[in-house]
Formats: C-alpha cells, sequence, structure tokens
C-alpha cells in the first residue's frame, strides 16, 4: 500500500519505517529540510534502539523515502498519518495547530479518496474538526481515522511491531477495512485490533496514559508515606505487584514521570474535563503529586547539607527521562539541576545518549562528563537521576575514591542499600529510611 506519514519525530518516523518494513511504499514528510538530509543518509537525529538500521534498511530497498514536498507525498499515496506534534498550549490544552496546518494541506493536495488518520495524541472532537477543515477544502471522498500510538520510548520499534493492541476509531467501513490490512502483517498470531468510535479512540490514548500516569504517583504518595512511618516502600511494591488486579508495572516509586507524553497528556484531560464541567481531581491530583516529587527529593538534598548548597558540587548520573532514549522532555533531571543551580550549587552530569541534548538545554551552565567515573571525581555527592543499566553495577570501591565525600542521593531505588552502607557510603532512596 502507498502511505504518506507527516511528521518525522518519534511517532512519525517510527510509523514509517516500521511500515516501510512489511512491503509497503512509505513517503515521510517533513518541513526541516536539514533533518530530511540527515535522514536520507540514515543519520537519525534520535536515539531509539533499532530505529537506525530499520530506517537504513528500508530506505536501500526503496521502500521508504523522505520529502518536504506534502503535494507530491498526498497524492502518490491512498493513507496519509499526521504524527505532528501537538505541544502543550499555556492553558494546559493540547496545541492543535500544526495538525490543523497539515489537514488543510493534505486537503488541498488530494487527487482522489484519501483516509486521513490521526496519529498525533489529540483531544476528543479533534476528528470532527479535522473532517470539517478538509471538507471546505476538497471536493473529493475521504474518511478521518482515529489510531492513536503506544509506543514507548527506549522500545517504541518492538512496539510497533509487536503491538499488544491497535486500536482504530472509524465511522467508516470502507477507512475501517483500508486500516485493518495496513495493520494485518504485524498481528499474523492473534487478532488484536480493537474496532472502536472515533471519539472514543481519541478518548483511550488520554484514558491510557493518565491513569499509567496516577498509578506512579500513587506509588509515589505510598512510598513517601513509608518514609514517615518507617516501612520500606520497596516490599509494599513486592505486596501488591503479586496482586494479579494491580500488576508490577508502573509502580516503582521515585522521582516521577516525565517525557513528550506523560506530563502533556494529563494537562490536557484536565482541561478537557474543565471545558465540559467534568471534576477530574484524582488526576489532577497526580499532577500534582509528580511535581511535588522533585521537590521532596530536592528537600533529601538540601537537609542534608544543612541549607548551604553553594560551591557544592554535585555528580549526576542520568538526564534523560527514562532510559534507552536520548529525550529530555519533562525530565526531573532538568527541575533538579536548575534547582541546585539557583542556590548555588555546581553540576557536572553524565548521561550515555542525552549529553548533545543537554547541551542544548543547559549550555554552559554545568559541566559536562565523558563518563560515569569522571563525574564523581571531588564530587560532595552522587544523583542517580536516570536509570540506565550502566549504573547498576559499578566499581563502588572507585567511586569512593574518586569523590570528596561517599554521599550517594539515588532517585530510582536502584541500589542494596544495606550493601552501599557497607562500602560507607551515606545513602538515600525514594521510600525507605
Amino acid at each position: 500500500m502507498k502511505i504518506t506519514v507527516i511528521g518525522t519525530g518519534y511517532v512519525g518516523l517510527v510509523v514509517g519505517a516500521c511500515l516501510a518494513d512489511m512491503g509497503n511504499s512509505v513517503i515521510c514528510v517533513d518541513n526541516n529540510e536539514e533533518k530530511l538530509k540527515q535522514l536520507e543518509q540514515g543519520i537519525i537525529p534520535i536515539y531509539e534502539p533499532g530505529l537506525e538500521e530499520l530506517v537504513k534498511a528500508n530506505v536501500h530497498e526503496n521502500r521508504l523515502s523522505f520529502t518536504s514536498d506534502i503535494d507530491f507525498a498526498v497524492k502518490e499515496s491512498q493513507v496519509c498519518f499526521i504524527a505532528v506534534g501537538t505541544p502543550q498550549g499555556e492553558d494546559g490544552s493540547a496545541d492543535l495547530q500544526y495538525v490543523f496546518n497539515v489537514a488543510a494541506s493534505i486537503a488541498k493536495s488530494m487527487n482522489g479518496y484519501k483516509v486521513i488518520v490521526d496519529k498525533s495524541t489529540v483531544p476528543v472532537g479533534t476528528a470532527e474538526k479535522v473532517t470539517a477543515l478538509i471538507a471546505k477544502n476538497t471536493s473529493f471522498d475521504f474518511d478521518v481515522v482515529s489510531n492513536p500510538e503506544f509506543l514507548k520510548q527506549g522500545n517504541a520499534v518492538d512496539d510497533f511491531l509487536s503491538p499488544d493492541r491497535v486500536i482504530i476509531g472509524s465511522n467508516s467501513d470502507k477507512a475501517t477495512q483500508i486500516m485493518q490490512e495496513i495493520y494485518s502483517p504485524f498481528l499474523r498470531t492473534a487478532n488484536r485490533i480493537i474496532l472502536m468510535d472515533v471519539k472514543s479512540a481519541e478518548m483511550t490514548k488520554y484514558a491510557a496514559n493518565s491513569f499509567l500516569a496516577t498509578k506512579i504517583s500513587f506509588m509515589n504518595e505510598v512510598a513517601n508515606l513509608c518514609e514517615k512511618v518507617g516501612a520500606n516502600a520497596e516490599m509494599v511494591r513486592v505486596g501488591m505487584s503479586t496482586d494479579s488486579r494491580i500488576g508490577n508495572k508502573f509502580l516503582f516509586p521515585g522521582l516521577g514521570y516525565g517525557g513528550s507524553c506523560f506530563p502533556k497528556d494529563v494537562k490536557a484531560l484536565i482541561k478537557t474535563g474543565n471545558e465540559f464541567g467534568c471534576d477530574m481531581s484524582i488526576i489532577a491530583a497526580a499532577d500534582k503529586t509528580n511535581k511535588l516529587q522533585r521537590k521532596l527529593f530536592l528537600e533529601k538534598i538540601s537537609k542534608h547539607f544543612n541549607a548551604d548548597l553553594s560551591g557544592k558540587k554535585f555528580a549526576v548520573w542520568g538526564l534523560a527521562f527514562k532510559p534507552k532514549t536520548n529525550d529530555m522532555r519533562e525530565a526531573p533531571s532538568i527541575t533538579i539541576i536548575e534547582d541546585l543551580l539557583s542556590k548555588g550549587a555546581k553540576i557536572k552530569a553524565f548521561d550515555p545518549k542525552a549529553m548533545e541534548t543537554a547541551k542544548f538545554i543547559f549550555k554552559d551552565k554545568i559541566e559536562y562528563s565523558k563518563n560515569s567515573y569522571d563525574t564523581v571525581v571531588d564530587a560532595d555527592a552522587l544523583l542517580l537521576l536516570t536509570e540506565w543499566n550502566e549504573f547498576r553495577r559499578p566499581d563502588f570501591e572507585k567511586v569512593k575514591s574518586l569523590m570528596k565525600t561517599p554521599v550517594i542521593f539515588d532517585g530510582r531505588n536502584q541500589y542494596n542499600a544495606e550493601r552501599i552502607h557497607e562500602k560507607g557510603f551515606t545513602y538515600y532512596q525514594i521510600g525507605k529510611i
């Protein structure tokens, strides 16, 4: 099938590459000419395991191409995926200007029946607005479908190639059949396509992300109480997660959620609820707790140093909002580092993949390390902010010898407290004394 994917960010590039890998002819569209040149050369501007190999292989086989010419791409394709950003507006709502601009461009380029797929995360009712906009600008038949993505950064390629479910929100039998044909190669062993109306599909994406965000915030609240009463949050987590009704995912206490999805989607759902007079107090509380979690971590640091952080040197391990990505959008590291800098502290940081991203954010306000051990030299404390695998089993004797004082603030509960104390470290965790 001939497919166009408009937008080559985390979602669009993964969608385009994976669809091409199943034999489709895919054109990826973007208005960033420099980015397109890099992609054509096999240079991937984002870090996502397996994506570079997939892009290179399908470009080589002429199944995947890149262009800034949306008119050409639309005319060449039967299905057009909209995968542009929907950033958070000042009032918390999703900014849909890029979606609408793309929809108008598609309409003006149409030369026959098209299926327009909202792959971007959009609020309920967006498909109706996109439909009205396209109808004003074309006389050709078309259908608008909602096909929300559920790709986890760091595992996006595998998630797309082996999805646990594919949601198709469609009010058209014709469009539904086309979408089922597109996804059938990915679901050969089990039919996990869930068909529903467009509005329900739009809501499902926000509801799923907000539920997971709430689960994270719930566990963080429990962990904070564990510290106060002398319980062990890890033991509580295990006790809860073995209940099949609860499960063990998104139940780890830490610094809270970040990234491009959860913070934005939670706020957008709260905003939608407010617009329709619906009290979203549970989800609003999850958002509040998430912000508080970073503040509590900073308070631990401040208390240890008697509220005097001026001139203190902190080594930071991990900058990305999660492992296996270079994405720092809404990352806890940003809030924590900015706060420490404002109190006169010095920061030296290392992340396996997010160093260039960090340099764009912090510029020369912090020092950048070449590896994890270089980071801790003469440090007053080590802050573990992202749980990359290479931070899991460091040489603690070496770390201790390099540090000025052996203090670790672990925002991801990655180490065994008893062993760390035995090695002579002062060790702080989340949800444990």
